[in-house]
This record gives C-alpha cells, structure tokens and sequence, in this order.
C-alpha cells in the first residue's frame, strides 16, 4: 500500500497536472490521484499528452497515477484503509499549515485553480491546511501552493 499519495481534484491545466506530478516525484508521494475533469499524462486514445509531459520531465512515468471514478469514493475508502486526508484549501476550518504534521498514511488533497476543494470534500478531511497569504493577492497557483504544503508537512 502506498504510504504518501495526493490526490488533485477537477485541476484544470495541464502543465498543473505536469508541475504536480514533478513536485511529486521529489517530495516522495507514492501515487497521485487525478479525479474529475483533472487530465491524465495519457489521452483516451493511449498518446502523451504533450503540455503535462514537457511540465512533468518524465516524472509521469516514474510517479504512479491513476484516474478513479469517483472522488469521494476515493476519499472514502482512504479513510477506511486508515489515511489522515489533508485537504490543502483557504476555509473558517482551516489551520496554518506550519502547524500540520502527518501521519504514516497520508492523503493531501488540492482542488480546481477557480474553484478549490467542493464542501464534499472538505467534510472528508482530517484537516484543512492553509497557506497564510501576506500580500495583496489572496492564494497562490495550485501547483505552487501544493509544493510549498508538500515540503513544509512532510518535512521534505
């Protein structure tokens, strides 16, 4: 069983998708999930996706992914098998990242650039994880914010 995944949520861009699966391969994570309308290094005709490729450098080919069905039935069932989620997201739940220490099961959890994490999603977490912003703009890129969360937890 995988100890360290991440699972992104209806991420919209591909090179997010590829940043993503790069920062991934660097911090340890042993699987990622992509769910909803998140893209796959793999089209449905079985050909690389070039822009998640040319972001990801062959990290697509070296991190395990795999593209559920359904989100919350992945959530779900991580759970069961005993992981702590961490859903890295801005929430009147959420707590100061610099605060957040994981357990051996992990799941972290980032959503779509516009949109972020459904509250679905969020009641499934353990914890919710904030980056604090200390300027005028009010959340970093999805790719970004996952390598800070990433490293800064895991300790990385």
């Amino acid at each position: 069983m995988e100890s360290i995944v991440l699972v992104l949520c209806d991420i919209r861009s591909n090179e997010n998708v590829g940043s993503l699966l790069r920062t991934a391969d660097a911090a340890g994570i042993n699987k990622v999930y992509l769910c909803g309308i998140t893209p796959a290094p793999i089209d449905r005709f079985g050909r690389p996706v070039s822009a998640i490729t040319k972001t990801a450098l062959g990290a697509e080919q070296t991190v395990a992914w795999e593209k559920p069905i359904d989100t919350l039935i992945l959530l779900g069932n991580l759970k069961r098998y005993g992981y702590q989620i961490i859903a890295i997201e801005q929430s009147e739940k959420s707590v100061d990242y610099k605060t957040v220490s994981s357990t051996a099961l992990v799941a972290f959890v980032l959503g779509n650039e516009v949109k972020g994490l459904t509250p679905e999603v969020l009641m499934l977490a353990n914890t919710i994880a904030e980056i604090p912003m200390r300027g005028t703009k009010e959340s970093l890129n999805v790719a970004v914010a996952g390598g800070v969360a990433l490293f800064r937890i895991l300790n990385v």
